[in-house]
């Protein structure tokens, strides 16, 4: 039985859950981490954007040894049909320097090299241990945690909860309610292994530069969703993220729509030869900043995917997760700082510190437009700009007024001008 008293216990070793240990920690608080995989990242295998600067902050030196594939140096962004795509790209020009401040990381490679800075901050990590239970008081206030180690408490002043966006504990102790299927995404992905030189050939890199795709359109199939690909050291990772609510209502399979991914024309010359090497799924919130669940609670704060805090890309959610773990235990730390108790009032600090500090949240309505109206914005719109480019770049006998008049008549079956200018004029205010 662990006997002593901790000034804080977090439950979880992803990227929110060690950020928080690791503040903690640096700060001299007394911490106990659980972890019920293997090891930290061993339930993590896809790649993921890592913006430098926040990590940075907690740790300054990682550049040196921190497991990074390569320097986001471009973003590229496709609009899909079914056999071609219109694509854009833009150039980090603030990448291209001794000090670059975005890079593409591997998840249990990256997790496992985090955690490994949470203990030598000090805290204390304990692996394949699942917390079964919140203990509370008479009062409702959690006061520690129940194992499957041991009977008894494990008392702490504070619980932090990064257990993921299906996390259970904070529903079974009735704190929060658990996600509906229209707050959480399902997303798949592959690791396909290739040489580097041929990764750095196709995607036209050199030596340790990097680049993430992202893509909408008809891949998703009328649904709430979007694919990107990685290009890593030497794999590529792929994938794509549908809404549940979705994919239940339509019957489509997530591994369905990746493998339809995977064979469009733009896609396939990528991985030609590949060897795949793991493949794996996982929910991530995509409910937007009204749906965000209570954060604190009287003896306790949640993070991370459990906190349901979304980004408006795909490749945003692993900031968004560090920088609600690195918020959460400053606010933790200013309340005990005082000499205060950490109640629902005090803990409070966090909320107000984390829509102060993430501009992300107050993007508001972006999600809510998203899935009330993907036919439009993911299919219909889509195959409108394809075939009004195919169009005007066929190289054919038909006249140029009759170009003119096939992708006007194109146009005219897929929408209406009513709804395009309902959409283009909802669209900026969702984003604000």
């Amino acid at each position: 039985m662990i006997e002593e008293r901790f000034d804080a216990i977090v439950v979880g070793a992803g990227m929110a859950g060690n950020a928080a240990a690791l503040s903690m920690a640096k700060r001299g608080m007394k911490v106990l981490q659980l972890e019920r995989g293997e090891y930290s990242g061993s339930k993590n295998v896809q790649g993921a954007v890592l913006d430098a600067d926040i990590l940075e902050q907690l740790t300054p030196d990682f550049r040196e040894n921190a497991p990074l594939e390569r320097r986001l140096v471009e973003q590229r962004f496709w609009i899909m049909e079914s056999r071609s795509h219109i694509g854009l790209r833009y150039r980090f020009n603030d990448c291209n320097h001794q000090r670059p401040n975005r890079y593409i990381v591997i998840r249990p490679e990256f997790d496992k090299w985090f955690s490994c800075k949470v203990k030598e901050a000090g805290a204390t990590l304990l692996c394949q241990t699942t917390v079964t239970e919140l203990a509370q008081n008479r009062r409702g206030r959690v006061i520690g945690v129940r194992t499957d180690r041991q009977d008894g408490i494990i008392h702490s002043d504070v619980v932090v909860l990064a257990e993921g966006v299906n996390g259970l504990l904070g529903t079974c102790a009735g704190l929060r309610e658990r996600p509906t299927p229209d707050q959480v995404a399902l997303e798949v992905e592959e690791m396909h292994l290739l040489p580097r030189e041929t990764i750095e050939n196709r995607f036209n890199l050199k030596r340790d530069e990097g680049v993430v795709i992202e893509a909408a359109g008809t891949i998703s199939r009328g649904m709430t969703g979007m694919g990107f690909i990685y290009a890593n050291k030497e794999c590529i990772s792929l994938g794509i993220g549908c809404l549940v609510s979705d994919l239940q209502r339509t019957g489509e399979t997530p591994y369905g729509l990746l493998d339809r991914f995977k064979r469009h024309p733009s896609v396939v010359p990528l991985i030609d030869g590949s060897e795949l090497k793991e493949y794996s799924a996982h929910l991530i919130p995509k409910s937007g900043y009204n749906t965000i669940p209570q954060l604190y609670g009287d003896g306790w704060v949640v993070i991370g995917d459990a906190a349901e805090l979304d980004s408006t890309s795909y490749r945003g959610r692993l900031n968004v997760a560090m920088i609600s773990g690195k918020i959460a235990p400053e606010a933790i730390f200013r309340v005990k700082s005082r000499g205060g108790r950490c109640t629902s009032n005090s803990l409070s600090l966090y909320k107000k510190m984390l829509n102060e500090s993430y501009e992300d949240l107050k993007k508001k309505d972006m999600p809510a437009l998203m899935h009330t109206q993907p036919d439009n914005f993911l299919l219909t719109y889509p195959q409108l700009v394809s075939k009004a480019i195919q169009n005007f770049a066929r190289i054919a006998g038909r006249p140029v007024a009759g170009e003119k008049d096939a992708a006007s008549k194109s146009s005219g079956d897929v929408w209406s001008w009513t709804g395009l200018f309902g959409d283009g004029f909802r669209f900026p205010r969702a984003w604000r």
